[in-house]
């Protein structure tokens, strides 16, 4: 008996989050059948009962504001921390933000949160060659609009330089550009410094050269135009070569006789016969019509259209009407502009020297943080010193 429950136990263990919830039969709602199509596939996969209850934030406002209320206290969470390692607040908080918010999008706050957590520990050596500081910030690069920006400022701050996940990444998004050659040096650059796994690499870097490869070799189309071989106008593809010569020596033939004409000859102009009946039926047209054109006239009367002799347009005076001129008034008092005091408070936070995120997030979730996330895709180290960047 006690062996049949140490097995059973073990197996418990053992299952996965998917088949856990499956074998507790726990009935749901609808949800994932009607939102399936809004969320965002994770490599580690999802907890069932989290998805579920986080879809039901499309259709009611209690769950969506319990959601937004532990997300406020992850956060808070983070700042109350006092222990020896305080990157894994930050990566609770990004697992669970993506849990939470299946779809993603500028809703869920996470591209700030990379944002913060990257640039806190950015100058910190302790998480320079840790494993998991270096996936928050190719997680960030995969949600900004161009990545090379984060990978140059990695490769310059010798952040995550030893690991082979940085270089393929960093490979695979130059491949994407086209830029195959700069691809090849990253991979390069990342077997002479010997980056870890190196099977992983390796392996990476060989799937890289047959892509390159196919790239370079013709198709079978192109190859297959260059074997046919060359022939001259006039000539015709056929079985038999016998037919071949015969139509292209009539067509020389003929090509002889038409260029037959002496050279010099005068070319003879062909008068229809039947044209001088068609006249009678016609109107009488006049003289100057019926007698040749025997010259064309001095060129002077050619260009009689271009006769006109320019003249100064300052010579010309506008007559102007009698009366008296419209008098300007006189400036009258200002105007003073009434600005907000509360939208000024963000523009004082980004003219500081240190320049810190305008992020309702901490405080509270205000309305700033799609047009914050907006920003960071576009930029995603506005906020990090000028000097911390590559040149």
């Amino acid at each position: 008996m006690e062996s049949g429950k140490l097995v059973e136990s073990r197996e418990k263990l053992l299952l996965d989050p998917e088949t856990e919830f499956l074998a507790s039969k726990e009935e749901t709602g609808n949800e994932w059948e009607l939102f399936k199509e809004n969320v965002r596939p994770l490599k580690r996969g999802r907890n069932v009962r989290l998805l579920n209850y986080a879809l039901k934030s499309n259709t009611q406002s209690q769950v969506k504001e319990s959601l937004l209320l532990i997300r406020r206290r992850l956060i808070e969470a983070i700042d109350q921390y006092t222990g020896e390692d305080p990157l894994n607040p930050w990566i609770e908080c990004i697992k669970w933000v993506q849990e939470a918010f299946p779809s993603g999008g500028d809703y869920s706050g996470l591209i700030v949160i990379y944002e913060q957590c990257v640039r806190t520990f950015w100058h910190d050596d302790r998480y320079k060659d840790d494993l998991r500081y270096l996936k928050i910030w190719l997680e960030y690069a995969e949600n900004c609009a161009d990545a090379e920006v984060i990978y140059n400022f990695l490769e310059a701050n010798r952040i995550g330089v030893t690991h082979a996940s940085f270089y393929i990444s960093f490979a695979l998004h130059m491949e994407k550009k086209n830029k195959n050659k700069t691809a090849n040096e990253i991979f390069n650059r990342g077997l002479s410094m010997k980056a870890q796994p190196a099977e992983t690499l390796n392996a990476a870097y060989k799937k890289f050269l047959t892509r390159s490869l196919r790239q370079l070799k013709p198709t079978d189309e192109e190859v297959t135009d260059n074997q046919v071989p060359a022939r001259s106008f006039g000539t015709v593809l056929a079985k038999h070569a016998g037919n071949q010569v015969s139509e292209s020596s009539d067509i020389f033939r003929k090509k002889q006789k038409t260029d037959s004409r002496a050279p010099g000859a005068t070319l003879s102009i062909f008068k229809d016969s039947g044209s001088s009946s068609l006249l009678g039926h016609q109107p009488e047209m006049s003289k100057l019509h019926r007698t040749p054109w025997h010259s064309l006239g001095a060129r002077a009367e050619r260009n009689k259209e271009n006769n006109t002799i320019p003249s100064k347009w300052t010579s010309n005076k506008i007559l102007q009407r009698p009366g008296q001129r419209p008098v300007r008034p006189a400036p009258g008092p200002c105007i003073e502009i009434f600005v907000d005091e509360e939208c000024t408070e963000p523009h004082k936070q980004d003219n500081e020297g240190e320049k810190s995120s305008a992020l309702q997030l901490r405080p509270g979730d205000g309305k700033d943080i799609k047009k914050e996330t907006e920003l960071l895709k576009e930029n995603p180290l506005r906020y990090f010193p000028a000097s911390s960047l590559p040149r």
